[in-house]
């Protein structure tokens, strides 16, 4: 009916003036200046009105001669527009209703108005969410929110990202956990298209969930149907093109040989190169390494719902072959998941859903010692890949036992592995007795995994470790489940329209269980992958090794909430959860966790009623208690896991013992936090600043590895010392977010956020008879580089200082000997600094020089709308971190940065590259050479899109079609010279280590969506 009158009034607009009865217009959004449909088009002091329909458009009959028609829409702010004399047509934009902050935001177990809430709270939509499509939903936190720093572990497929919330507060799993629509979950196994908001929190809003919200929680809210909508089907499909971003500057044939020659010269050695000149370029391992590679990313969509039914389904499917090995380091994803709610009654509701998560995925050695990219970066350039027969060229011996050629290393690497989930849950709401809804959920995970790495006989040269003489397929089978059941009654009233208060009563109910086996067996079948499988092998079954395990795990909780606000202005909350886990012996199976926020909505007091610049203004603060238990099973009792030797009858007989000796009093982390802050909004609702200062001090960190007496059995084969409470580390910072969205004019709208993450880590507590916890490892047979020690940041690099190189002899005579290092100086060394000052260089003078920690990370993100073109750009940035150059090989004959080319030859030639020598020095020891500046700037994603008008879409019935082109990873700004300063093995001690590293690739994408 509104289209037919629409299309009378363009057609015949001279009836309309004559009768000066009707108007017509459109209504649109100043964020994105897109159509709004089901605005309000109401004609002021009367009922006359009308919404707007898909196209936001509105037809208005009997409209009075200069009357105020009112505009308003649910999260926007209306608009009066008052009619000229003979005003029929009109264009209204709407802005974002900011000062109202009447947007819901999920708190664990309940929800809350965004002016409502008191706690450190960061929310990622579905809007950001669809803009950085993120191939992983964890990529979707990283410059975005603050408090949040996201790390790679490898940039190959299908590898993990660490989480850290607020800085790392424990020795051992720092993640935060994922509550999936009220359970517990896994991120790594979810379609970012199925998410409709992410919710941080950061604080002691946490506390509700007890014994898993030290690391903070990450709530996930996957979409729905809505109601009293048509069915919407969307389809969006993106295709891409993947290559790496760095290549690092190594020696070409000839400046290899001629440093070689040097090299074995200064030890009166036979030259390797005698002639150099027809040498050239040689081999580039990395350019034969690295290649372009596809990656494709489909979803589908359909959902709607009635008045009293809602549904959602939606399918995915994600291929990605990496930029080094393709097929060897793939990974792909394929997801379905329904969901559906109903309402059976008006007071009782029904939800569900149900997600099936299929992954494949291949891999080969890509990070630490002997990885592809570590034998690329130090194989010799004037070595070939291939020999003239086509087969690989070995690597020469003399380069290092461990040195082989990647590309032979990739094509004799088989690991394969898959896995199947299905997860979901179903949940009652019943309202009763005016003000109370109790409800009533469970969820559940269930997950099968397989497996299988083929090792083939192969020889990859004279002594190398990696030579197989005897071939074998090594085959793992996994199921792990676990199901959360919640229970509990929500009250929510509100006195004289001056006292609100709100409570939740509930418990929880959680169980993890599984069990798995694996086993070894030898002498594939043609020595061929084809045939690898452990009922195949031909060995003997005596050759043929097994395992097995199982576990169960559970935790009750019981928990509260009161919340109380006056005159909604003044807020107060506390919380509380009792949790009793079977990971902790019967004296400490239960803790307590308490919390409390307050809040003051200072801009609705009447002294600042006045000041007009001020839309909005909350003070809060927070304080609570968190716990972890994120420990192995049975801790707390001896387990019959070691391995015994007894005499019986004269006999050696080989048996079972106790394993790591238990600890009964071990009991839970602890984590402390408070947290002041303020919400800010102002200049008409266009700019909104956050800040927030924090202190979380984690304490009980459980430590293992304590130094127990001999006699207690802790050196045979699988003992270990115990676990215990023993540390303590604090961080604290400032968080700042700032964000503005600029007014629409002439179709253009643009909003920038700009957030900031200070932090300052400090352990205050290492109470395990050495006073330090170790970590790490660098180079060969080198102690642990990295500390958990008290007054430095935990996973602080532990080495030797440098001052530069010696120039001549007698900067060498007249400094300390360096003997006890591993060599005796000569020009052209590293000069070691004598920390202590006793005249001795030795292992007391090592000291901190370095941490993986960034001082602060930063995120900026610019988003454009210009009629139907958009464009966003999303940086990040982490300044401040420390990395460990540890992918050069210590041997001679191993090739080497270009930067060596500068090197030391003569007094005054270099003070910072070391003589390039035969002989034995203490270059190669763990010191401040060997770590670098890890800062840097990256451009995440710069996208730009196109939506092709709905006045073409109409004609064949499609509500949207929009195409983009974006690139992801594009510049990364970094003095860092490793592959990517954005990875890390993610482990709180021993993180930081380049060995490497798989680089993230940019990936160049072009993609379209469609709306019906």
């Amino acid at each position: 009916m509104y289209s037919v009158l629409l299309l009378l009034v363009l057609l015949i607009p001279w009836q309309v003036k004559a009768q000066g009865s009707a108007v017509q217009g459109v209504v649109i959004s100043s964020e994105d200046l897109l159509p709004i449909p089901g605005a309000t088009v109401l004609e002021k002091g009367t009922t006359n009105g009308t919404s707007t329909d898909l196209d936001g458009k509105f037809v208005l009959q009997n409209v009075s001669p200069q009357s105020t028609l009112i505009f308003s829409y649910v999260g926007m702010k209306s608009q009066e527009i008052l009619l000229t004399s003979g005003q029929n047509n009109v264009k209204v934009t709407l802005d974002l209703d900011i000062s109202l902050l009447n947007e819901v935001v999920v708190i664990g177990y309940g929800t809350v108005k965004k002016k409502d809430v008191t706690g450190a709270v960061s929310i990622v939509d579905s809007k950001t969410i669809s803009k950085l499509n993120p191939v992983k939903i964890e990529q979707a936190l990283q410059g975005t929110i603050t408090g949040v720093n996201v790390t790679e572990q490898s940039g190959a497929p299908g590898a993990g990202l660490d989480i850290r919330i607020r800085g790392i507060s424990t020795n051992g799993d720092a993640s935060p956990v994922a509550i999936i629509d009220g359970y517990q979950g896994d991120l790594n196994t979810l379609n970012p298209n199925d998410i409709e908001t992410i919710t941080v929190l950061k604080d002691a809003q946490a506390a509700i969930y007890g014994t898993v919200g030290a690391n903070g929680i990450i709530l996930i809210t996957t979409k729905t149907g809505k109601r009293n909508t048509p069915t919407t089907v969307k389809f969006n499909s993106t295709s891409g093109l993947q290559q790496t971003t760095r290549k690092l500057p190594v020696l070409n044939a000839t400046e290899y040989a001629v440093l070689l020659n040097e090299s074995y010269a200064s030890a009166g050695k036979p030259l390797p190169f005698p002639d150099v000149s027809g040498l050239g370029k040689g081999t580039n391992w990395q350019d034969q390494l690295f290649t372009t590679q596809p990656i494709f990313d489909n979803n589908v969509s359909i959902s709607g719902g009635s008045a009293k039914m809602t549904y959602s389904i939606s399918a995915s499917d994600l291929r990605q072959k990496g930029i080094i090995g393709g097929d060897k380091a793939a990974f792909e994803r394929s997801t379905a998941r329904i969901s559906m709610g109903a309402d059976f009654t008006n007071w009782l509701k029904f939800n569900s859903s149900i997600t099936y998560t299929h992954i494949d995925r291949t891999s080969f050695n890509d990070f630490g010692l002997g990885s592809v990219l570590f034998n690329a970066v130090n194989m010799p350039s004037t070595v070939p890949v291939y020999n003239p027969d086509g087969s690989y060229f070995i690597a020469p011996a003399n380069v290092g036992i461990e040195i082989i050629n990647p590309l032979q290393q990739i094509a004799n690497t088989f690991n394969s592995y898959y896995l199947n989930k299905l997860n979901g849950n179903l949940g009652l709401e019943a309202k009763f007795a005016n003000h109370f809804t109790a409800t009533a959920r469970i969820g559940f995970n269930s997950t099968f995994d397989h497996g299988k790495s083929f090792t083939k006989v192969v020889d990859y040269g004279e002594s190398k470790v990696f030579n197989v003489p005897r071939s074998s397929v090594y085959q793992s089978r996994n199921n792990y489940n676990d199901y959360t059941f919640d229970a509990f009654v929500n009250y929510d009233n509100n006195f004289n329209e001056t006292h609100h208060v709100t409570g939740t009563l509930g418990t929880s109910v959680f169980q993890e269980w599984g069990n798995g086996l694996n086993a070894t067996g030898y002498d594939v079948p043609n020595n061929s992958w084809e045939f690898a499988d452990i009922s195949l092998t031909t060995g003997y079954v005596d050759s043929k090794s097994s395992g097995s395990y199982t576990y169960d795990q559970r935790r009750l909780s019981y928990f509260a909430r009161a919340q109380y606000d006056y005159k909604g202005k003044y807020l107060v909350s506390a919380m509380f959860r009792r949790d009793a886990s079977t990971k902790f012996g019967p004296d400490n199976a239960v803790a307590y966790f308490p919390s409390a926020t307050v809040g003051w909505i200072i801009s609705d007091e009447g002294f600042l009623k006045d000041v007009k610049q001020i839309n909005f203004l909350k003070l809060r603060a927070s304080y609570g208690i968190l716990g972890s238990d994120k420990i192995d099973s049975y801790k707390y009792i001896s387990q019959l896991n070691g391995e015994g030797v007894y005499v019986l009858n004269g006999q050696l007989v080989y048996g079972t013992a106790i394993g790591t000796l238990p600890n009964p009093g071990i009991k839970w982390e602890q984590s402390e936090q408070i947290d002041a802050g303020f919400d800010l909004t102002f200049l008409n609702d266009r700019m909104d600043f956050t800040a927030d200062y924090f202190v979380k001090t984690t304490k009980d960190l459980l430590i293992p590895n304590i130094p127990v007496s001999g006699i207690l059995g802790t050196y045979a084969p699988g003992a270990g010392s115990p676990t215990i409470n023993a540390g303590t580390v604090r961080n604290s910072g400032l968080e700042f977010a700032l964000g503005f969205r600029g007014p629409a004019v002439e179709n253009f709208s643009y909003r920038i956020n700009y957030n900031l993450t200070i932090l300052k880590n400090e352990v205050l507590k290492v109470d395990n008879g050495t006073g330090f916890y170790p970590g790490g490892s660098f180079g060969v047979g080198q102690p642990s580089p990295a500390r958990m020690e008290v007054g430095q940041p935990i996973g602080y690099f532990y080495g030797y200082k440098t001052d530069g190189l010696f120039q001549t002899q007698e900067e060498v005579d007249a400094h300390p000997s360096q003997q006890a290092l591993g060599s005796v100086a000569s020009p052209g060394d590293l000069r070691f600094v004598d920390v202590n000052g006793d005249g001795v260089l030795n292992s007391n003078d090592k000291t901190y020089i370095g941490d993986p920690i960034p001082d602060f990370v930063m995120g900026l993100n610019i988003s454009l709308q210009y009629k139907n073109f958009d464009f966003v750009a999303y940086t990040f940035a982490s300044i401040g971190n420390d990395i460990v150059r540890n992918y050069e090989r210590a041997q001679p004959d191993v090739n080497k940065l270009s930067t060596t080319i500068d090197r030391w030859t003569g007094p005054g030639t270099s003070n910072q590259v070391p003589r390039v020598t035969y002989g034995a020095t203490a270059n190669t020891i763990f010191s401040d050479y060997y770590v670098e500046d890890g800062s840097y700037l990256r451009l995440q994603r710069v996208s730009l899109g196109y939506r092709i008008p709905q006045v073409i879409t109409k004609r064949a019935r499609i509500d949207e079609v929009r195409f983009f082109v974006a690139v992801n990873n594009l510049v990364t700004l970094t003095r860092y010279m490793g592959f990517d300063p954005g990875a890390s093995t993610g482990q709180p001690i021993g993180g930081g280590f380049d060995s490497g590293f798989y680089p993230a690739a940019r990936t160049y994408w072009f993609g379209f969506s469609i709306n019906l």
